[in-house]
């Protein structure tokens, strides 16, 4: 059979640990025998960040301003435990908060739905997708240690040398200091996404914060988000049948709780990042959400919404076999090759993303399936490891061809 053939390349971007090894593995079980693979390829593992001072990073995000199209494996952000176990010149940056503020895009996690597997919460009978801002907050906060008695104050400069200052605290003692920002341009482009990927999709938007807390930082996302919508979005949200509201972020969370599902919840970049581990392992796992990033310019990154499965990776390298699930990380790359298909007018390449993720859904389907989910599957599953498992979705494949 020839392979499917591509135009332009996907930037690719490799990773650690346990999904490192997957990532290969995808590669060559999944895509390679049926894709003539064109990609741009980034060693964006620990060792490899911490080589180059993490220019790695940079010249991937700007790869994919180039190319348009990446896909991603899941990464390491390193800590001082990690520091002396990879002994690391220093401690980098979360890689995706890099490509994220690079890239001022939006993060869109939605989960995987499969037959059998129910979600937690009974009552949700359709996906909940969350929009996650992806540029600032606490990602890139600048800290302090305070080592004794003193006054923190909060100083803005002005281009003309004004100076605005507002005290924070006067310790007494030692004591800890944390200073976030934001701007309003990625806010826009925050908005402006989710009122486009809603509407796209056909869903009811929500937004929500802690504005009553949080009087002129969070209560600018609202403005905003309000000025956004009343302006550009409204009638045709109104023309397509479906709404948007703002609502505090503890009243978001209740509602979802009661809810069907089937919405678009949009967030900020800290609550973004707990609610979409919450609502994936809520409907069966970690490993069963997509997740991508997009940009105002339309350029997109797909990547795992997961970790890099630490502890069977330390279970690898001693020999043993794995059930690591790898659907993530097969949806990241079906995710980018679809699009890439997509944008080079190639319906065969489009064609196999969509034939090779049926194929995944008709083997969990059929019980075949790694450990974390076969525990929670309503039938009888038969855990496999997870070369077993890719062996399994690539006769899947080849059998409905």
């Amino acid at each position: 059979m020839d392979r499917i053939k591509m135009i332009n390349p996907v930037v690719e971007m490799d990773g650690d640990e346990m999904t490192r090894i997957l990532w290969q593995d995808i590669k060559d079980q999944l895509i390679l025998p049926f894709v003539d693979l064109k990609s741009l390829y980034f060693d964006l593992g620990l060792p490899e960040r911490d080589r180059t001072d993490d220019q790695v990073t940079y010249d991937a995000a700007e790869a994919i301003k180039k190319y348009g199209v990446g896909v991603k494996c899941a990464t390491i952000t390193a800590n001082t435990q990690r520091k002396e176990e990879y002994n690391l010149k220093q401690l980098l940056p979360s890689p995706n908060a890099t490509l994220r503020a690079a890239l001022d895009g939006t993060v869109f996690r939605a989960p995987i739905v499969v037959n059998g597997i129910d979600p937690s919460v009974s009552c949700w009978k359709r996906p909940i997708v969350i929009a996650r801002h992806a540029y600032g907050d606490v990602y890139t906060a600048v800290e302090h240690r305070v080592e004794g008695p003193g006054l923190a104050e909060l100083v803005f400069t002005a281009e003309d040398g004004t100076e605005t200052r507002k005290p924070i605290f006067r310790f007494e003692g030692p004591g800890i200091l944390q200073a976030m920002h934001n701007h309003d341009a990625s806010i826009y482009s925050f908005a402006r996404a989710c009122f486009q990927y809603a509407l796209s999709e056909k869903l009811e938007l929500w937004f929500a914060t802690k504005d009553t807390i949080s009087k002129i930082y969070d209560h600018r996302f609202k403005d905003i988000f309000n000025e956004v919508y009343e302006n550009e979005f409204k009638e045709q949200f109104e023309a397509a049948g479906i709404t948007y509201f703002y609502t505090l972020i503890d009243d978001a969370l209740a509602r979802i709780i009661r809810s069907e599902g089937g919405f678009l919840l949009a967030t900020k970049n800290y609550d973004g990042d707990i609610l979409s581990d919450l609502i994936s392992r809520a409907f069966g796992s970690l490993a069963m959400m997509t997740s991508v990033l997009v940009s105002p310019d339309g350029k997109y990154e797909y990547e795992a919404a997961h970790g890099t499965v630490t502890k069977h990776y330390y279970r690898y390298l001693k020999g043993e076999k794995t059930s690591s699930n790898p659907v993530a990380t097969i949806y990241a790359w079906t995710g980018g090759l679809r699009k890439r298909g997509e944008l080079d007018n190639l319906p065969d390449l489009v064609k196999f993303a969509d034939d090779m993720e049926a194929a995944v859904i008709r083997t969990i389907s059929s019980g075949i399936m790694t450990g974390d989910i076969a525990a929670l599957y309503d039938g009888e599953a038969t855990q496999v490891t997870s070369t077993e498992f890719l062996a399994a979705i690539r006769k899947s494949y080849e059998d409905n061809l």
